[in-house]
């Protein structure tokens, strides 16, 4: 199944796309694609009904939102592709390196992202994204984790490397910016994802391809990221886990090659989808 939601800004509504260029809104069966619907078994109440009786509609009249609304936690897993680690000079992690950014950064596929005041050092990253389907605390093994995964989509997390990297070390500092995590068009849930650890992932900016690699290079693989953070805190239906960024980043190019303002950056995961933004500079 393919879940969207679609509408304008905090008026969206929960949706399921049926083909290529059509979906079907079920509003009257959830209030939303989101924490509380999912723990009171959204998935399986939508998946219970008859789509093919109900009415279509174009997802080319509507806007695109998150996926999720209002995601509890947006996580991040750092270093985790191993030619990522080697183009920043940095040694491969023994361990996850896990970090938060806030929550209410994450906003839909094609909005706009906003390039901090004085802003220099803006950057690209394309990640698959884990969205949860139920809460994970303490699970047993990586295999275990599959059973607590709603499914994946296409994540573009955004970063501020002067805030990330030179004022103090905190990288949650040049994440949190506001619209720093467009995330979709749509999640793919894990009976329709045959493997997710062989996906082709991508990132253009302004035609220029900068990140082309495959999820077969992460050091720490989905399954694993997702038992190793449940190992340290509560994850919660909807929350959302970015998985890591391969190879190819502005940071990684001598010269390096930031975002300025006034880019488009185009962001895709095969099998998935792509998703658009606009880069602007903020205005007061």
């Amino acid at each position: 199944m393919r879940i969207a939601r679609l509408g304008e800004f905090e008026r969206e509504k929960p949706a399921v796309i049926v083909s290529e260029t059509e979906a079907v809104f079920v509003d009257d069966v959830i209030a939303d694609w989101n924490r509380p619907s999912f723990e009171s078994g959204a998935l399986e109440k939508v998946a219970a009904i008859d789509l093919s009786s109900r009415p279509r509609v174009k997802i080319s009249d509507f806007r695109i939102g998150s996926p999720v609304a209002r995601p509890t936690k947006a996580l991040c897993v750092g270093l985790n592709y191993t030619q990522h680690a080697i183009e920043t000079g940095a040694t491969p992690p023994t361990e996850p390196i896990i970090f938060m950014k806030a929550p209410d950064t994450v906003i839909g596929p094609n909005d706009d992202v906003i390039v901090p005041p004085n802003s220099l050092k803006t950057d690209y990253e394309v990640e698959i994204c884990v969205v949860m389907k139920k809460r994970a605390l303490y699970l047993n093994s990586p295999e275990e984790a599959r059973d607590y995964i709603l499914g994946y989509t296409v994540s573009q997390d955004v970063s501020e490397r002067h805030w990330q990297t030179e004022r103090g070390g905190q990288w949650v500092k040049g994440k949190s910016f506001p619209t720093f995590n467009p995330v979709g068009p749509w999640i793919i849930t894990t009976d329709e994802m045959k493997d997710p650890q062989n996906l082709r992932l991508w990132c253009k900016v302004d035609d220029e391809m900068r990140q082309d690699s495959n999820t077969n290079d992460m050091i720490f693989d989905i399954n694993y990221c997702v038992w190793y953070i449940s190992q340290v805190m509560a994850l919660e239906a909807g929350d959302i886990i970015n998985t890591g960024t391969p190879q190819g980043v502005g940071m990684g190019f001598k010269p390096e090659k930031y975002i300025k303002g006034g880019e488009t950056v185009v962001t895709g995961i095969d099998g998935i989808g792509s998703i658009t933004n606009h880069f602007k500079n903020y205005k007061a």
